[in-house]
């Protein structure tokens, strides 16, 4: 193993563990290929900075981005189908087989990616699905930015906040220590295999739906993936928010998703922090009153 793997570790940790984590590194790559090797690199490199950044399982924050994971994931998830319905229906109404462009294309593959990862990592198959979610998310974002570099212009800046959001959200459940990850309800191959054969005839589902304002189509192309992502996400999502950290960071996401895809705007992203705000403070004040009903005791 190289040093400088190594000197990624914080220096009380790397003279504590630094045999083990070498050994390790030196019986998964024995033998094996360059992917190998380099996925096991990587392992390690994100492993060290966790512990630099204070994100392991042990640290506040680690707990606090994987209490927050699963509602990233699944404005992920929503954001792409959002994308994916919309491109769908603008092509059904247009009535032209010529509506899309090479660049449609690119976006759908983007879009499809990160809806993938998304749901697999909701699914169960957490580090792929949220690494497949993030590239999507990344991939879609660039593809944008280099469009207009491609003409030899910059894009408007205004547009900024709205390619990266998404980006922000998707990268969000890399944080997570790998210890504390949902495990999710298809562990099997078979429900793995099912939930992504629905994932994209649901997003097709979506697409027939004629509706009269912007407003509803955006609520309803965005809501209802969104809905179908939580169910997926399930209760014990909900049950891992316990502070009010964690649960205005869940729902950061949504804000951040919503902006993007122009539910929140420059009017209504102050209303949409205080509610998230106050539903923190709300969730912290129930958990405290449980809290001390369960330990009061009668006189």
């Amino acid at each position: 193993m190289s040093t400088p793997l190594l000197r990624l570790y914080p220096a009380g940790f790397r003279r504590a563990f630094g045999d083990e984590i070498a050994e390790a590194y030196r019986e998964a790559t024995e033998g094996a290929g360059r992917i190998a090797r380099l996925r096991e690199a990587g392992d390690i490199a994100a492993h060290a900075l966790r512990l630099r950044l204070r994100l392991g399982s042990a640290h506040r924050g680690g707990r606090l981005f994987a209490a927050a994971a699963p509602f990233a994931l699944a404005a992920t998830a929503a954001y792409a189908a959002f994308g994916l319905v919309s491109m769908i229906s603008d092509w059904r109404l247009s009535g032209n087989p010529d509506f899309l462009v090479p660049l449609s294309y690119v976006m759908i593959a983007c879009d499809l990616l990160a809806l993938t990862g998304a749901v697999l990592a909701l699914g169960g198959h957490f580090a792929a699905g949220a690494r497949c979610a993030f590239a999507g998310a990344l991939a879609l974002a660039v593809t944008l930015v280099a469009v207009p570099l491609s003409a030899g212009l910059l894009p408007p800046l205004p547009s900024v906040p709205y390619l990266l959001a998404p980006v922000a959200v998707a990268a969000l459940p890399l944080a997570c220590p790998p210890d504390l990850r949902p495990s999710g309800r298809f562990r099997s191959p078979a429900g793995r295999a099912a939930l992504l054969l629905w994932t994209p005839l649901t997003v097709f589902a979506l697409a027939p739906a004629e509706l009269d304002s912007h407003l509803s189509a955006v609520l309803w192309r965005l809501g209802v993936p969104l809905a179908a992502a939580l169910l997926l996400a399930g209760r014990p999502a909900l049950a891992g928010l316990r502070t009010s950290g964690q649960c205005a960071l869940a729902g950061a996401p949504f804000v951040a998703t919503g902006y993007a895809a122009g539910v929140v705007d420059q009017d209504t992203l102050a209303p949409a922090l205080a509610v998230l705000a106050a539903g923190a403070v709300a969730l912290r004040l129930w958990r405290l009153r449980g809290r001390d009903s369960g330990t009061a005791r009668p006189d």
